[in-house]
């Protein structure tokens, strides 16, 4: 649904009666709610004729299509297998006359010349074949790395130039729905569509009781007698498929999953129930804005919700306000996992005072906490190069059957994704990495469950509309820092376990991954209201790397960081002792390889906290002269670029502006490295007395 600028609308007094501008000589008509119009009549559009699905339904025969029902909807059209059989015949003849013209195109060397009228052909019939082809086709019509500009074009028109059926009959179905006369629900209400689209049409009015300007919704007849005729014969050909052993995944239930999610959109009170529960949990991010709905005045065929005006974000150059949206729906994904799952181009406006508007809220999904959190392990997996765990992952995920074999699954993995991984997180691109995926899918015999086909359909189509505007935009680059964030605070079983086998490689800690989430979460904060954060403000970095790990919540975290430095500072004590020990009889330092490791984690870890950039943080482990230095030497280096007890300063500073709670676990920090240096010292003593 796309709200566009005001149109004209007609004013009628108080107890005055509508005149229908569309159809003015025509007495006014109910419409019967248990009898879809018939094709016959004066009233029913271009778009609905050339679909050619409206046929009488019985009472019992539209309450079966309440809700999705494959069992329902296959009997139903067992009774009635002459309209199966001409929607077949239509749906063939109409793709094969297409794909015919193309084939000969292709045969008399005319195809780029041919190419923009078969696209504008391809977009006509897709018109013709109704609502379910107009709603797949709006899918693919936001993936501009995948579909050619000209074809884009086209497909771009079906968001919002579907031809609108008749205003007299969507008035005679508001006041059907509603119980009231029109001039009493509204005082003025414009007199044709603002917008149509394929499930329905919007109209401009302005409510009588509070004189609000509100956008109404009226479901265009028919189309769930439609949608259920296609999807039935669109699960029979997901299941010759699956017989002829094609594809891995249950294209049936990724049919069921689509239509069910279809049907619930036609509900258009359950549309402003999920309206209003987008609104509760988004609806305060900065520069979202989610219009309000008004449920006393909507029914499962009419909603009635704010009216918002605005242009489509895709029309606008406004990358801040993509960035915006990218924010939200992983906020949507990740913490509460309640998502638009039908983020096409008219469903985003840019307000004229730059807000980013949700709009057509009937197709939305729910993503389970479990699969979230293997969501975002998938995504620290993939970043790490930690194929293996990746692996492991899509067996989570539900993409791979436990039966997989993981060695030569991770070798796949290593194979796809190993190029596209070295060139950095912020240069990956979601749509590459699913292409590169392909073949090993196939091979391995992925599946793509139900519930990840919407997942994956909101990442594409955000994408889509960001390259649209910015052709380098890479979504999954820009989200990562999100994801960062979220794998370190929260507390999540699963992401702590996550966190813990990251950091962990063998029992060696992997510091320099400590230090790429750290970098990569402090790139944003968790509202969007400010800049990445620069590493050279050594102050916000501290503050905010103490406030990942002085929570109440963050024990965990709390104590992986004590236990690695008081194994540094041991290591450095012993380094200590060499040092002023050292003499040319006793050339040899006793530092073990694990103690040089934990030196040098120390040492990372100091640079870490006092907000030393990255690039000063690396030991030199080389002469100038090419050759390896020997770990005395690499120790003394280390102990003379740790940094002074004037540079360590800024930590005080930051402690009074801390919460209470970090304050206190703060300064409880050296009794505790104490104790366990102590305990450490002690195991080594005995280790070295008896061993």
């Amino acid at each position: 649904m796309l709200l566009l600028p005001s149109s004209p609308i007609v004013s009628f007094p108080a107890k005055s009666r509508v005149l229908l501008v569309s159809a003015p000589s025509l007495p006014p008509r109910r419409c019967n709610s248990a009898v879809v119009v018939s094709a016959a009549s004066r009233d029913v559009d271009s778009f609905t004729s050339k679909s050619g699905y409206l046929f009488s339904l019985s009472a019992d025969e539209t309450d079966s299509l309440s809700e999705y029902n494959f069992s329902r909807i296959n009997e139903m059209y067992k009774k009635k297998p002459l309209i199966l059989l001409r929607r077949l015949a239509q749906i063939g003849t109409t793709f094969g006359i297409w794909f015919g013209l193309r084939l000969a195109d292709e045969a008399l060397e005319r195809s780029e010349k041919m190419f923009k009228v078969r696209a504008a052909e391809l977009r006509k019939l897709l018109v013709e074949l109704g609502p379910a082809y107009v709603k797949i086709a709006q899918a693919v019509s936001s993936r501009p790395d995948l579909i050619p500009p000209t074809y884009l074009d086209e497909l771009s028109l079906l968001q919002d130039q579907i031809t609108p059926f008749s205003t007299e009959v969507a008035f005679n179905m508001i006041e059907d729905e509603l119980g009231l006369p029109i001039d009493e629900l509204f005082s003025e209400i414009s007199p044709e569509p603002v917008a149509a689209a394929s499930l329905g049409q919007v109209y401009q009015a302005r409510l009588r009781r509070s004189g609000k300007v509100v956008a109404v919704k009226v479901q265009r007849p028919g189309v769930r007698a439609a949608i259920a005729l296609d999807t039935l014969i669109l699960r029979y050909i997901a299941g010759l498929i699956k017989k002829a052993g094609r594809f891995n995944s249950d294209l049936e239930a990724v049919v069921d999953e689509w239509a069910t999610s279809l049907f619930k959109e036609m509900d258009y009170l359950k549309e402003a129930q999920n309206g209003i529960k987008f609104r509760k949990l988004y609806g305060s991010i900065k520069d979202v804005l989610v219009p309000k709905m008004y449920t006393e005045y909507s029914t499962s065929k009419v909603l009635v919700m704010e009216w918002v005006e605005g242009q489509k974000l895709a029309e606008v150059n406004d990358l801040y306000l993509v960035e915006v949206g990218v924010y939200c729906s992983f906020n949507q994904l990740l913490e509460y996992g309640f998502y638009h799952a039908d983020p096409h181009p008219g469903n985003f406006l840019r307000t004229y005072d730059g807000q980013l508007a949700y709009l057509d809220f009937g197709m939305m999904g729910d993503f389970r906490p479990e699969l979230r959190d293997g969501f975002m392990e998938a995504c620290l997996h993939l970043v790490n190069r930690d194929f293996n765990a990746l692996a492991k992952d899509f067996v989570t995920l539900g993409l791979l059957p436990p039966t997989a074999e993981k060695g030569a699954v991770t070798k796949a993995l290593t194979d796809v994704f190993q190029d596209a991984i070295s060139r950095g997180v912020r240069n990956i691109s979601f749509g590459d990495l699913l292409g590169d995926l392909g073949i090993t899918m196939y091979k391995f015999k992925f599946r793509i469950p139900p519930y990840f086909s919407l997942v994956i359909r909101s990442l594409a189509v955000l994408e889509g509309i960001a390259i649209g505007i910015s052709p380098n935009y890479k979504v999954l680059g820009s989200t990562y820092p999100w994801i960062a964030r979220k794998v370190l605070t929260d507390s999540s079983p699963q992401l702590k376990s996550s966190l813990q086998s990251l950091l962990y490689e063998e029992g060696v800690f992997r510091i320099d991954r400590l230090e790429s989430l750290l970098s990569e979460s402090l790139r944003t904060e968790t509202a969007l209201v400010q800049k990445p954060v620069e590493g050279s403000d050594s102050k916000i970095v501290m503050k905010q790397i103490i406030a990942f790990t002085f929570t109440e919540q963050d024990i965990y975290k709390r104590e992986i960081l004590l236990r690695e430095f008081a194994k540094g500072l041991d290591a450095f004590g012993l380094a200590t002792l060499d040092s002023l020990t050292f003499s040319s009889s006793r050339p040899f330092t006793s530092l073990t390889e694990e103690d040089m490791t934990n030196l040098r984690t120390f040492y990372r870890l100091i640079s870490l906290f006092s907000g030393m950039q990255k690039a000063q943080s690396e030991v030199r482990t080389v002469s100038k002269y090419g050759e390896a230095i020997t770990p005395l030497d690499e120790a003394s280096l280390i102990m003379y670029q740790l940094p002074s007890a004037q540079e360590m300063l800024p930590i005080l500073s930051i402690l009074p502006e801390l919460p209470q709670e970090s304050q206190q676990r703060l300064l409880q920090l050296p009794g505790d490295l104490v104790g366990r240096l102590v305990s450490r010292a002690f195991a080594r003593t005995i280790r070295r007395i008896f061993l």
